[in-house]
């Protein structure tokens, strides 16, 4: 039996004091408040539990856990309360362009919402700078807190191109050392089911030798910019400056975990994480 979504308690985990209205800045604030608060992570394929996509264990995560997650989580998660909410939304697949180098499979989730008949993209679980909801526009473009641009492009009668421009940072490192505009994902608006989902993250959190299955991830973004640990590189991002420092022990390890990211893990995963990183 599907239980029904638990709208006050994922408000309450986002810092939301309102239920906001199924309208465009309704969507703005449940998705900026949502990025500010859930972390995007990946911490629980090193720590050997796996990623699970349904409702339940999702919400039990990253809601009643407190703990953070990665685009089929997020997205996931985010769509579930935008229907809550009254919006119409449905899940999209895109594939992550960045340092490819050749045709990437489609392993990223984000959400299309349709507001008053126009199409918004909106996408709370890319590991990246703010990138607030856009409307589906050829040329729409936005400017974040840690400098990154994003635009949108339309490739042709089908396909579309979310680009970024900025330092490679505000991507967890996964952008070219340029500030030139690059590929960030591409997309259609083809219908995804909930089969493609269990698909792709099954491909993401399992193949050997990727991003996701030989780093330990974990980001968030905050009110000027963006914060990010990858194994033992911490880089923080804003008001124009960039710091960067190498984590030193288990402890260290747990407490900027903590600060940053508002991760509470036990002294046991924080051991197995941070044996098992690259320094």
């Amino acid at each position: 039996m599907i239980q029904p979504f638990d709208l006050p308690a994922y408000l309450e985990r986002i810092a939301l004091p309102y239920a906001p209205a199924a309208d465009a800045a309704g969507l703005a604030a449940v998705h900026r408040a949502h990025r500010l608060a859930i972390p995007f992570e990946n911490l629980d394929i090193p720590l050997g539990v796996g990623i699970h996509i349904d409702p339940a264990s999702i919400f039990a995560k990253l809601v009643t856990g407190r703990r953070g997650g990665y685009c089929f989580e997020q997205n996931s998660l985010f769509l579930d309360a935008l229907r809550a909410l009254g919006f119409t939304t449905r899940p999209l697949l895109a594939r992550v362009w960045l340092m490819a180098e050749t045709t990437p499979p489609l392993t990223h989730t984000f959400n299309l919402v349709t507001i008053d008949g126009r199409a918004w993209i909106a996408d709370a679980g890319f590991g990246g700078s703010f990138s607030p909801p856009m409307l589906l526009d050829d040329g729409a473009a936005h400017s974040a807190p840690d400098g990154t641009a994003h635009r949108l492009i339309r490739l042709d009668d089908r396909a579309w191109m979310l680009e970024r421009a900025g330092d490679s940072g505000p991507t967890d490192g996964r952008s070219m050392p340029t500030r030139d505009w690059q590929r960030q994902y591409s997309f259609t608006l083809d219908s995804v089911e909930s089969v493609d989902l269990e698909l792709s993250n099954h491909w993401t959190s399992t193949r050997p030798g990727t991003r996701f299955t030989t780093l330990a991830i974990a980001s968030r973004v905050t009110e000027n910019g963006f914060v990010s640990l990858v194994d033992r590189q911490l880089s923080e991002h804003g008001g124009g400056e960039s710091r960067h420092r190498t984590i030193a022990s288990p402890g260290e390890y747990r407490a900027v975990l903590a600060q940053h990211m508002g991760l509470a893990l036990s002294d046991a995963q924080v051991e197995h994480l941070f044996h098992g990183m690259q320094s």
